[in-house]
């Protein structure tokens, strides 16, 4: 009996003193949030990025912003990571829509939820929510006002943003199905320059000698637009061609200020950057039921309302 006893006071002094190692998976997630952003080469998505930080961290989540560079094989690497390191919520801006779903998928897969911030993903099942502009309506308010600008006549040159990015699309759409009913407008060029302002320069400057006569051009983002409006600049035409982005930056406020750009679609990305974060909380503590898509509007600034608006949103 004696031994019986002095075995059992042995196991308890053990478990006091080495307490048992419980399986990793018993325990629960540990509070944080991964940030994916297409490129932080753009002012744009490093303002989303920040703020969707900012907002999960200030809902009590630690958080880690991954730059996939535009790149998608970055990207993936970027979520095999997260899927690792256990993460709780991806909240991601795609660099691609139809080639970021497999990343998504596997993030849900591994039971981790993905809220899509301004870009969307080809894909109705994958992401929890996506939170988006709606690029189309902005792009048809823009597409209006370059009408009446030009006075319904001119030859025009469209810049493209990412072909792989339904933004870039949605825009062109909209703007296409207000300026093609009128037929002494003529679009002379359409080219990529995948929303990149260096890029946007040098396929503008290119463009200018083709087509030196040139009277408007609409530009998928502002980055593109500024690139742009220093072709012209650099060309001697700044003061004869009306130049029109989409994003609502800080560099493109002040040159519709200044009278430098005609106009641009004001986006939200502080909006869709909270909505997210919330969203994700939410499902952590359980919710389920979210709409597939969140639209957020796009709102026209030019000189007449400009002093309504800073960079990325209003006063």
């Amino acid at each position: 009996m004696k031994a019986k006893r002095y075995g059992l006071v042995f196991v308890l002094i053990l478990t006091l003193l080495f307490p048992r190692c419980s399986d990793k998976r018993d325990q629960p997630k540990e509070r944080k949030m991964a940030i994916v952003i297409s490129t932080l080469n753009n002012p744009w998505f490093v303002f989303l990025g920040e703020q969707a930080a900012a907002k999960a961290q200030s809902l009590g989540y630690e958080t880690k912003l991954f730059d996939s560079q535009n790149n998608a094989a970055l990207e993936s690497d970027h979520f095999d990571n997260i899927i690792v390191e256990g993460f709780s919520a991806i909240l991601f801006n795609p660099t691609d829509a139809e080639g970021s779903v497999a990343n998504v998928q596997k993030a849900k897969t591994a039971g981790i939820p993905v809220f899509c911030m301004d870009r969307e993903i080809n894909s109705i099942t994958a992401a929890t929510s996506q939170i988006l502009s709606d690029s189309y309506s902005g792009a048809v308010s823009i597409g209006k006002y370059f009408v009446r600008q030009l006075n319904k006549k001119g030859a025009y040159v469209e810049l493209l943003g990412l072909v792989g990015d339904n933004n870039t699309w949605a825009r062109s759409k909209g703007f296409h199905s207000v300026v093609d009913h009128y037929g002494g407008l003529k679009m002379v060029a359409q080219q990529s320059a995948d929303f990149d302002r260096n890029k946007a320069m040098e396929v503008m400057e290119s463009i200018l000698q083709a087509h030196p006569d040139v009277d408007g051009v609409f530009c998928g983002n502002d980055a593109m637009a500024m690139g742009a409006y220093q072709a012209l600049v650099s060309l001697g035409k700044a003061d004869q061609v009306k130049v029109f982005g989409f994003d609502g930056a800080d560099d493109v406020i002040a040159a519709i200020s200044d009278g430098k750009v005609y106009a641009t679609g004001m986006q939200f990305p502080l909006v869709m950057a909270q909505t997210a974060a919330r969203f994700a909380d939410e499902y952590i503590k359980g919710k389920r039921d979210f709409p597939q898509k969140v639209p957020v509007a796009v709102e026209l600034v030019t000189r007449q309302n400009v002093n309504d608006y800073v960079a990325y949103g209003k006063k």
